[in-house]
């Protein structure tokens, strides 16, 4: 009878492991929890991509003083402005989108005041008071370096599927249309994921409704992860700490 009892106990302990490591894998990421500022992701990110020099929607490359080179992805700029000529680093999940659901951007804040007296609202006051915000804001997971034009003209309008295929920026597949954004099809699953890790790492602020997440699925399953994919994610864990477990779990699956 100890016999018995010795072993179904040692089955009951190996199931109850086996149960930890199935809930601990399909449990949401913990997200950012160490850098927050935004200023300082941006820093590292350039260090990051040092080998790694190409803008995410256009797939240009791009100097080390972030001056792209159009010739290489053949990009034609819709204006001749400063930002159509350098790379900014873009929240592939926009910053106003998850911002609007913090009361300090909408409300504002008795802390924010400028020198003036006069009170303000918005991104400004979201990041000076809350430091949850700062965290989401900073988060490397969700920044790609795009180009400044592309970066201002995406916004925060939603992702979609576009008809047709038309060219506002030479051959440049980026594509713009009522207030909707089409993307090169080769980082469809790459901007799917992110945001299946935003949402998961920050539950509660409306990242993915349910009109998009049919869509993310679609792209997420026409564009796997691919070795640059998977050794940025290695790389941001490495400096902001946290797993980006969509990615990680994608990347063990196609042996990558």
């Amino acid at each position: 009878m100890k016999s018995y009892t010795k072993a179904t106990n040692a089955v009951f302990i190996v199931f109850l492991s086996l149960g930890y490591l199935l809930a601990d894998k399909n449990k949401p990421s913990s997200g950012n929890q160490q850098n927050q500022s935004f200023n300082k992701a941006k820093k590292k990110l350039k260090e990051l991509y040092s080998d790694h020099k190409i803008t995410f929607y256009c797939g240009c490359t791009y100097n080390d003083d972030k001056t792209i080179n159009p010739d290489s992805c053949g990009y034609i700029p819709k204006k001749n402005s400063k930002r159509a000529k350098k790379i900014e680093w873009e929240h592939v999940v926009p910053a106003e989108n998850f911002g609007r659901s913090f009361k300090e951007w909408r409300e504002g804040d008795p802390e924010c005041v400028d020198r003036r007296g006069k009170s303000f609202k918005g991104r400004n006051c979201a990041r000076k008071v809350n430091l949850k915000f700062r965290y989401m804001e900073a988060d490397m997971y969700n920044l790609y370096p795009a180009i400044g034009e592309l970066n201002m003209r995406r916004s925060n309008y939603s992702y979609s599927m576009i008809g047709g295929e038309k060219r506002e920026f030479g051959r440049c597949d980026f594509e713009v249309e009522d207030r909707k954004v089409e993307p090169r099809n080769e980082i469809f699953g790459d901007i799917a994921r992110t945001y299946f890790y935003m949402n998961s790492s920050y539950p509660g602020h409306g990242i993915i409704s349910g009109k998009n997440q049919k869509l993310f699925e679609a792209w997420d399953k026409m564009d796997p992860v691919d070795k640059w994919e998977c050794e940025r994610a290695r790389r941001i864990k490495s400096i902001q700490g946290n797993t980006n477990h969509i990615v990680e779990e994608a990347c063990k699956k196609a042996g990558l």
